[in-house]
C-alpha cells in the first residue's frame, strides 16, 4: 500500500451513525460468546465460545426473542470436534461456512462448509480454492456473502507460537465451472481492498447482502494491552474498490467481529468485559443515509426452506500453531 493511500485512510472522519452500545443477552448461556453472526432471516445468532488453549472452542447457536435477547439452544450439532471450530456464517440458501483446525497439520487449510438447518450441520467438507497451502499461513476468519457466491476471508502469517503477525482481507468467488463448489481468489481482490488493507492487521469481515458495505476489525499488533476496533467502508457498486475506511466511533474498548442485522440498522460484535467476551449491539436510524440491508432476496431460502424476509428490509518443518488461542 502506497504512502498516499495510507495518508488518505488515516485522515477519514469517524463513522457516527451507529450509537447506543448495549449488551445482548443470551438466555441460559453463561460462557464466553465470540464471533457473533446473525442469520439473514434474523432467526438465529451463531457464535463460538472462547478460543482459549484450555478450552474446546465449538460452534453454538441461539434463537431470537427480540433484538437484544436470544434463547440459547446449544451447540450446533454434527460439526464440532476436539479441534477448534469458530467464526460461523450462513448464506441465504443455508450453507454454513466456518473455520476449523481439524486438518491443518495435513492440508494447511481451515475453511469448511456444511448444510445448516435448525441447529444441525450436515455434509461437512473442506472448501477448495482458498488456502495457499503454505505452512505458517492461516485463513483464520471468513464470511460468506448472502447469495453464497463470494467469500470474504483473511490471509495471516503466524509466529511459531501461534500469534498472528500479519492479517489482510481478500475476496474469493465461487467458480461456476466447478461442480465441487470450489472458490478462486478474485484477480481484482487486491485492488478492491487497497484502501482497507494496511500494515496493521485487518480481519473479521462482515459484508451487507448487496456487497457495498464492509465492516471489519483492525489492530496494530496482537498484544495483551491491544484494543482492536471496528471499521466501516463502502462503495457505489461491486466493481469499484471499497473507499477509505472510517472507524465506528460509538464502539470503544476491546471490540471485534462485527455482524450486520438483516435490516442493516444494527451491528452486533463481541467485546471484552471484565475478562469475558460478550455480545453487544449498536444501532442506527434509516435516515442516517447509506444504510445497506443484509437480508435475503424475496425469493430466497434460508436454512433449507422458504423464509419471510424482514419487511424493512518451510515444507519439511512442522507448522506452527494454526490458530490464535486467546492471544489477548
Amino acid at each position: 500500500m502506497s504512502g498516499l493511500w495510507i495518508a488518505i485512510a488515516l485522515f477519514q472522519l469517524p463513522y457516527t451513525a451507529f450509537q447506543h452500545p448495549e449488551r445482548v443477552t443470551i438466555a441460559n448461556y453463561a460462557g464466553d460468546a465470540m464471533e457473533p453472526f446473525v442469520t439473514h432471516d434474523g432467526r438465529f445468532l451463531l457464535f463460538n465460545n472462547r478460543n482459549d488453549a484450555g478450552v474446546n472452542t465449538n460452534l453454538h447457536y441461539a434463537e431470537r426473542i427480540d433484538d437484544f435477547h436470544f434463547a440459547y439452544r446449544g451447540e450446533i450439532q454434527g460439526v464440532n470436534t476436539s479441534a477448534l471450530e469458530a467464526v460461523p456464517s450462513v448464506s441465504c440458501s443455508g450453507d454454513l461456512y466456518f473455520v476449523s483446525t481439524r486438518s491443518y497439520a495435513k492440508t494447511f487449510s481451515t475453511i469448511y462448509r456444511a448444510r445448516f438447518s435448525d441447529g444441525v450441520a450436515t455434509n461437512i467438507e473442506l472448501v477448495p480454492g482458498i488456502s495457499r497451502h503454505m505452512p505458517g499461513l492461516v485463513n483464520f476468519d471468513t464470511e460468506v456473502s448472502a447469495d453464497g457466491q463470494t467469500l470474504y476471508a483473511v490471509d495471516s502469517r503466524f509466529s511459531a507460537g501461534g500469534t498472528p503477525l500479519t492479517a489482510d482481507l481478500f475476496i474469493a468467488r465461487k467458480m461456476a465451472s466447478k461442480r465441487d463448489g470450489a472458490f478462486e481468489r478474485a484477480p481484482d481482490s487486491g485492488d478492491l481492498l487497497r484502501l482497507v488493507n494496511t500494515n496493521e492487521l485487518e480481519y473479521a469481515p462482515a459484508v451487507s447482502s448487496d456487497g457495498l458495505e464492509l465492516f471489519f476489525t483492525r489492530v496494530k499488533e496482537i498484544r495483551a494491552d491491544a484494543e482492536p476496533r471496528i471499521w466501516r467502508s463502502v462503495r457505489r457498486n461491486v466493481r469499484e474498490p471499497f473507499a477509505a475506511p472510517q472507524i465506528v466511533e460509538a464502539i470503544s474498548g476491546f471490540a471485534e467481529a462485527p455482524s450486520l442485522s438483516p435490516d442493516g440498522l444494527s451491528l452486533y460484535y463481541h467485546a471484552r468485559v471484565n475478562g469475558r467476551f460478550v455480545v453487544f449491539r449498536v444501532t442506527r436510524e434509516m435516515h442516517a443515509g447509506d444504510v445497506h440491508p443484509n437480508g435475503c432476496p424475496q425469493t430466497g431460502v434460508h436454512a433449507g426452506r422458504k423464509t419471510r424476509v424482514p419487511p424493512h428490509a518451510e515444507p519439511n518443518s512442522p507448522p506452527p500453531a494454526p490458530y490464535p488461542r486467546d492471544p489477548w
